[in-house]
């Protein structure tokens, strides 16, 4: 049995602030960010406005606060809450979840944990590098020594898992970074390395393992995403490795259908509609077919081959940047690229959009504002941070939230 540590009952003042907690949550939760590239995993902000200028004196900066440790997961939103992970120590064995007003930055709570499993990772990253996710009404907090935190959102312990009770070996030199995936009453988690190799799907509610799956044995950094399919009905989760795709059921672990021609083990893929863009052979867009074992090839086209950052899907067309941070457009239905704008990089953390504007942080903190949906892109502002940015931005409330390790910013008008 995989151990599980939970609480299972609130104090009356507890219940009923987590339950006004709650409340809140459903009247704001069209403004949540609420994992990895946003509630659908596509790193789309819809109805948002953002800044789309910037001063060298000020910038639109509403606050800035100090983070403690270091961190390359990205902030999530819930109503008027912001939320991140970090680790700290020497040997980063130390493990943080903290809690901010949206409003004015202010610290609400900090949790902290020992680590269970391996800390190694490379210098460029940290323990805190999968990015949390939340249901509304819980935060899932994963770490790269496997371990993995549920708190509410006034930042009581629920439940906390050593993943690597169940694989040990599980790990790499490198570090971990898969982010986590809420869907419906499922937490999906991929642990992927050279060694071992495991997907689980996570009961919300008790921290129980519902499914558990074997995975290709090879270092792993992508994160898994959701697919809802032609009819908006069917939600089904993509895991990508070094061997392709597979759709599984998030209830049951069930495999619907698999693409076997390989796959990126960092960038991500990414989700419009009933496509879905793999980042394999460059960029391969697949369409699935009902009752078929393997979905359908729409297109490959080599120039499309992101780098580190994922790919992002906006008004028909895709983006990508590359190795030699480009950034580069291509038609959503025939891959053909129609427009290429040089950017100053190096990049990993993955671009947002918003307000027909793409939002591009390089490792040097240099935010850079693209235009998008004419003949070609045009950059119409940048701003200067001063600090590393390997972390993929929020957006909510027409805010845009960025974290290095020493900081996080709210860049809103």
């Amino acid at each position: 049995m995989p151990r599980v540590y939970f609480k299972n009952r609130l104090s009356g003042t507890a219940y009923y602030r987590a339950l006004l907690a709650v409340c809140a949550v459903s009247v704001l939760c069209g403004a949540d960010w609420r994992q990895f590239r946003g509630n659908s995993t596509d790193g789309v902000a819809i109805d948002e406005r953002l800044p789309t200028a910037w001063s060298e004196d000020d910038g639109p900066i509403a606050w800035k606060t100090s983070l403690v440790g270091r961190g390359s997961s990205g902030p999530i939103v819930i109503g008027d809450r912001v939320f991140v992970t970090a680790s700290s120590g020497y040997d980063q064995d130390r493990l943080h979840a903290i809690c901010f007003d949206a409003r004015t930055g202010e610290t609400h709570w900090h949790r902290q944990f020992w680590a269970t499993g391996r800390t190694s990772c490379h210098p460029k990253i940290s323990v805190a590098t999968p990015t949390p996710a939340s249901d509304g009404q819980r935060i899932f907090a994963l770490y790269s020594s496997n371990d993995l935190a549920c708190l509410d959102l006034d930042g009581n312990l629920l439940w906390y898992r050593g993943l690597g009770h169940d694989y040990p070996n599980a790990s790499n030199s490198l570090g971990m970074a898969s982010s986590p995936v809420v869907v419906g009453e499922t937490l999906v988690v991929q642990v992927e390395s050279d060694a071992e190799a495991f997907a689980a799907g996570i009961d919300v509610h008790t921290g129980v393992s519902r499914w558990q799956m074997e995975r290709p044995r090879a270092s792993n950094w992508t994160s898994a995403v959701t697919w809802k399919g032609e009819s908006g009905e069917e939600n089904l989760v993509l895991l990508q490795s070094s061997a392709g795709m597979s759709a599984v059921q998030p209830l049951t672990g069930e495999v619907v259908w698999s693409y076997r021609d390989g796959a990126a083990t960092i960038p991500s893929s990414v989700v419009a509609g009933s496509m879905i863009y793999v980042p394999s052979h460059g960029l391969t867009a697949l369409r699935p077919i009902a009752a078929s074992e393997s979905p359908e090839i729409t297109w490959r086209e080599n120039r499309l081959g992101p780098g580190t950052a994922t790919p992002l899907v906006y008004e028909d067309r895709v983006y990508i940047v590359n190795n030699s941070s480009v950034l580069v457009c291509g038609n959503t239905q025939t891959g053909k690229v129609e427009w290429r704008l040089r950017l100053k990089g190096p990049f990993s953390s993955t671009p947002v959009a918003a307000g027909g504007h793409l939002y591009l942080c390089n490792e040097d903190g240099l935010c850079q504002i693209v235009r998008v949906g004419e003949q070609q892109g045009t950059l119409v502002a940048s701003g200067e941070l001063g600090e590393t940015i390997i972390a993929t931005p929020a957006v909510a409330d027409g805010a845009l939230y960025l974290r290095s390790d020493a900081s996080l910013w709210k860049i809103a008008e």
